[in-house]
């Protein structure tokens, strides 16, 4: 059963993707983590090299924050109504509609290099915005069909932890390959490679069957309705609030271990193996999760990791050699990559059928919209209080916040 929520409307059987009692294929699973993976790396790529190609033109740090921003701002701004259209569409049509915006993005960029003062910066700056609501269109698209085709929570656990590491890989791929790029043909080049990487998603989009994409008729879907009424769904306010505790946690290690790091001496490569030791933990846990998930309760293993966060970030301000902060990295890495595919399977279980779209675009809102906002503030804090003191700061709100995991319904 699914929760009622006012403003939905319950769609009968067959509108939406029956599990059944087949397991999810591998084909499938792979379909849809480089069906992300093609359009996240072409953002990534592009993130990377669009601030240095302003710097290398004279823009100014502020000038670079902006256009870094305005990645972030279009998942804000088109979410909603990226949700609503795979509630309405299912999964081809939205992802055809991020690929062409994805493509677009990269090719405004290329433009960009052969555009004049003004017109350049316009050129790059709508490309970043196209790229980012494309990418975010995508995951959406991807998130909402493959938890909808999961069979139980078991498979939505396993599959949200595949899901997941396609993020990690397009962080790679996206600006390693952009980088190689640049230095040997030029940002033209790269922008160009920017836009043919989204082509691997059309390829995979292939193997995913429509009969499993979940298109709603429009008659059971409400294109107007307030997103706030999901929250009247039993837990799902509490689930998103641990989401968004957790999503702090992401950005304050992005933030302050550059900051601590450079106040201890640690050179640029250092921190560079610190934080990319966090996120090879976090690619390895979740791909471990799969095999463990027949063991995993979903809240039992969020609480842990809110704890586990939290006594992390009470030694990070004390560990002051580089290893010591690359051990509680990979630590760190354990415990936020373990909470994301359990918190992605419960809000399937607690959104009801016609709106996983919706509820998925609300939490990308308000993730995207803290993380525009949170470096603000931590770079104020970190200002008053010290780098480390954000680490204590952060890690005692998600601590606190563990005990409200116990107050979201079982799994049924």
């Amino acid at each position: 059963m699914v929760a009622e929520v006012p403003g939905g409307v319950e769609p009968s059987p067959d509108q939406e993707p029956a599990a059944g009692d087949a397991p999810l294929s591998p084909r499938f699973i792979v379909a849809l983590v480089v069906a992300q993976l093609g359009c996240h790396s072409s953002m990534a790529g592009f993130r990377m090299a669009a601030p240095l190609q302003t710097l290398t033109e004279g823009a100014s740090t502020g000038e670079v924050g902006l256009l870094l921003a305005l990645f972030a701002a279009a998942p804000v701004v088109l979410a909603l109504s990226a949700g609503r259209m795979a509630d309405r569409h299912g999964f081809h049509r939205p992802m055809h509609l991020a690929v062409a915006m994805t493509v677009a993005g990269a090719l405004l960029a290329l433009l960009s290099t052969r555009l004049p003062g003004g017109w350049h910066v316009l050129a790059l700056s709508l490309g970043a915005i196209l790229s980012g609501g494309g990418a975010n269109f995508g995951v959406l698209a991807i998130q909402r069909t493959g938890g909808l085709a999961a069979r139980d929570a078991i498979d939505r656990v396993r599959l949200f932890s595949w899901l997941g590491v396609a993020p990690s890989l397009a962080n790679v791929v996206g600006p390693v390959t952009a980088g190689f790029v640049i230095d040997s043909a030029g940002f033209a080049a790269a922008y160009a490679w920017m836009a043919v990487l989204p082509l691997g998603t059309l390829w995979a989009m292939r193997a995913v069957p429509r009969r499993t994409t979940g298109a709603q008729p429009a008659a059971h879907v409400q294109p107007h309705g307030s997103p706030l009424t999901l929250l009247k769904a039993p837990g799902l306010a509490r689930l998103l609030f641990i989401n968004w505790l957790l999503a702090i946690c992401w950005d304050v290690h992005s933030f302050a271990v550059p900051v601590l790091g450079h106040s201890y001496g640690f050179s640029a490569s250092t921190i560079g193996l610190i934080l990319g030791t966090f996120t090879l933990s976090v690619s390895l846990i979740r791909l471990a999760i799969p095999w463990l998930a027949h063991r995993l309760q979903e809240r039992r293993v969020v609480a842990l990791c809110m704890v586990g966060t939290m006594l992390i970030y009470a030694l990070y301000p004390l560990a002051r050699t580089p290893t010591r902060m690359a051990f509680l990295a990979a630590l760190l890495g354990i415990t936020l990559g373990a909470a994301q595919p359990m918190i992605m399977s419960t809000l399937h279980r607690l959104t009801p059928d016609n709106r996983h779209g919706e509820s998925l675009a609300f939490r990308s809102m308000a993730i995207n919209f803290s993380s525009a906002l949170m470096p603000l503030a931590f770079g104020a804090l970190g200002i008053v209080m010290g780098a480390g003191s954000l680490f204590w700061l952060v890690g005692a709100a998600v601590g606190s916040g563990a005990w409200v995991t116990r107050r979201l319904p079982q799994v049924r």
